[in-house]
């Protein structure tokens, strides 16, 4: 499951306070317009008027902001031809409201031209997700699989942050992975990995050799300073799942004796800093049986912080969402982090639960109504 695309932006198309925001400008009109007349010094208020057209530029177009204007500048003459002040004096007092209606003009044109731009910027960046972390479907070979991922550059959609999930010759193999760093090196390096990991994952049959590929390639590509944590695992046989892990996060085995975190047995550097020395990446085997499920995730959702700078505890907040249903399942617990950190994450964060359906089980449903 891919996260929503984003619906192209049209800045000539009204929002959800497109209808309420144009009238604004004109109440505020109305109420510079009765102080006015209530009150003894009501030419006084006369230059408030500009306040209209300068908070229509925000939200209209320069034909609105005109139009804004020319009410600005009539009620004004309005008000003042009631006054005993001689012609030259309203007409200073007006050209205030008619100044800044012009001003805003401008503004407002601006605004529309640098909004179509950023359209296009959005239009590209969801453009470049779509080439990086392609769709993963809802059923990938014998797995239910779910992903949510969020970027904390909102507005690019696109951050450090890899996942891909493939059918191969040698089972379904998948990885989740951080890049160090933020936007475009970190866009840039997140797609070499993900480059080599799908050509690899289809030649490679041992599931050591596709991480040392990708070891490679980083080593001759990335600067000595950068790096990549990774979990790469893959299902080769029934019932068994295998798992390596470069400095990432340990995944999360969900299954009927709970939820286990699967440490790495000997723990390897990250992907690129092999040439440092420190351990090998080794193969962990670990039973996966029907029902049971694999959840993958990155820095960014562990280390999300509320505003009494707690952790998001992911492995105790698991337990309460966990379901048949992958997709619900991360949609809830993503809910969840949201709200942990107020709305907003800091950091890259992404999700992948994958899901061995129990066979019996379906074939249970699809005999009740023959029977």
């Amino acid at each position: 499951m891919f996260p929503a695309r984003l619906r192209p932006y049209d800045p000539d198309q009204p929002d959800s306070t497109g209808l309420i925001a144009p009238a604004v400008p004109v109440i505020i009109i109305c109420g510079v317009a009765l102080l006015a007349l209530v009150t003894s010094e009501g030419l006084a208020w006369l230059p408030l008027l500009a306040v209209g057209p300068a908070l229509a530029a925000a939200h209209c177009g320069p034909h609105g902001v005109i139009r804004i204007g020319v009410l600005a500048v009539v009620v004004g003459a309005l008000l003042g031809a009631q006054g005993d002040e001689s012609v030259r004096t309203q007409a200073i007092l007006l050209a205030t409201p008619a100044a800044v209606a012009l001003a805003s003009c401008g503004a407002s044109a601006l605004r529309r031209r640098r909004e179509r731009v950023l359209a296009a910027v959005r239009s590209v960046a969801e453009a470049a997700q779509n080439a990086l972390l392609t769709p993963v479907p809802a059923r990938v070979g014998q797995f239910q699989v779910a992903v949510r991922y969020s970027a904390a550059a909102a507005e690019a959609r696109v951050g450090g942050d890899l996942y891909a999930l493939l059918p191969t010759p040698h089972g379904v193999r998948l990885i989740v992975g951080d890049v160090r760093g933020k936007g475009l090196p970190a866009v840039s390096t997140a797609a070499l990995v993900l480059g080599v990991f799908r050509e690899a994952a289809y030649d490679e049959p041992n599931l050591l050799d596709v991480v040392a590929r990708i070891e490679r390639s980083l080593s001759r590509n990335l600067a000595p300073d950068d790096f990549v944590t990774a979990v790469v695992a893959g299902y080769p046989s029934e019932g068994r799942m295998e798992i390596v892990n470069c400095g990432h996060a340990p995944p999360l085995l969900v299954g009927e004796t709970g939820i286990i975190a699967i440490e790495p047995t000997r723990p390897a550097p990250p992907l690129g800093l092999a040439s440092l020395g420190g351990e090998l990446p080794s193969l962990q085997v670990v039973p996966f049986a029907e029902g049971d499920q694999l959840l993958l995730y990155t820095d960014g959702v562990i280390e999300a912080r509320d505003r009494g700078r707690e952790y998001f505890p992911l492995l105790e907040r698991v337990p309460r969402h966990i379901c048949d249903e992958p997709s619900r399942t991360l949609a809830s617990l993503h809910d969840e982090l949201l709200s942990h950190v107020g709305g907003r994450l800091h950091d890259d964060a992404a999700l992948l639960l994958l899901r061995k359906p129990v066979l019996g089980a379906v074939r249970r449903v699809v005999d009740v109504p023959s029977a």
